[in-house]
């Protein structure tokens, strides 16, 4: 049976036979977890111009996100396998990572060295993480089939929508736990603006105005005088790129005291 990373292909679960895995350390089964990083699939015009002229392709999925938007699953792998070789393309070998943005990608490139090597690029059907992690550890072109949207929460239904852009300058705090940067079409720190209608957005009609909601909750929570605080514009400085967060820095002795003063985010 075909490797799946430490998995099997029947352990794999997935939207149309939802099996239930539990994670490492234990938990919520994989598919039930509430955070999800939300991909789609690119176009494959693209996907056949970031390949260029590469003959021969190793393909690799991730069984958690990817699976369950259904954009790198085992069934998607396999779709975009039979679409390669159709066009060309020779498919050197494949695999369904558990979890692609995990230490398990590295093994998982170890498990497959000689398909991997056997290819001139790898084709990740997964989030940017994953991409990323396989670039590091392969040795080999790696190239993105997925553009990742957001981290979404799931709100019913399997239906999942952003709540974090993990901005580093969180102001939820002023408007009743919503943020209003992913909330907001147009991400407005002072709002509502004029277009709002009868509590939808004027960008969106199916979706409710996001400053109505705050103002809403600030009502029900007695606090509707931050509707008339000015937030100042964001300090963009404090996600300026690459980030790092390091926790060995937060220990302040060796029996584990720290304060927050000493937590250190670069």
């Amino acid at each position: 049976m075909k490797s799946v990373g430490r998995l099997r292909r029947s352990e794999v679960g997935s939207l149309s036979g939802r099996k239930r895995r539990e994670p490492p350390g234990g938990g919520r089964a994989l598919e039930e977890w509430a955070m999800k990083l939300i991909t789609v699939q690119k176009d494959p015009e693209e996907i056949d111009g970031l390949l260029g002229d590469a003959s021969a392709v190793f393909l690799a999925g991730c069984g958690t996100c990817a699976t369950l938007c259904r954009t790198g699953g085992v069934a998607e792998v396999l779709a975009m396998k039979e679409r390669l070789e159709k066009g060309g393309r020779k498919i050197t070998g494949w695999t369904v990572i558990p979890i692609a943005c995990d230490d398990l990608s590295r093994e998982a490139i170890q498990e497959n060295a000689k398909a991997v090597d056997a290819a001139e690029a790898i084709l990740v059907m997964a989030c940017a993480f994953g991409v990323q992690m396989i670039s590091e550890c392969s040795g080999k072109p790696t190239l993105p089939a997925l553009n990742t949207m957001f981290v979404g929460k799931e709100s019913g239904g399997g239906v999942y929508r952003e709540i974090c852009a993990q901005c580093g300058d969180c102001v939820i705090g002023k408007t009743a736990g919503i943020c209003p940067i992913t909330r907001c079409a147009k991400g407005l720190l002072n709002g509502p603006c004029g277009g709002t209608n009868h509590g939808k957005c004027e960008v969106d009609s199916s979706v409710d105005c996001a400053w109505t909601l705050i103002y809403r909750r600030l009502e029900e929570l007695g606090r509707l005088e931050l509707m008339e605080e000015i937030l100042p514009p964001k300090d963009y400085a404090k996600a300026s790129a690459p980030r790092r967060f390091d926790l060995s820095e937060l220990l302040a002795s060796d029996s584990g005291e720290r304060s927050d003063e000493e937590m250190v985010v670069r």
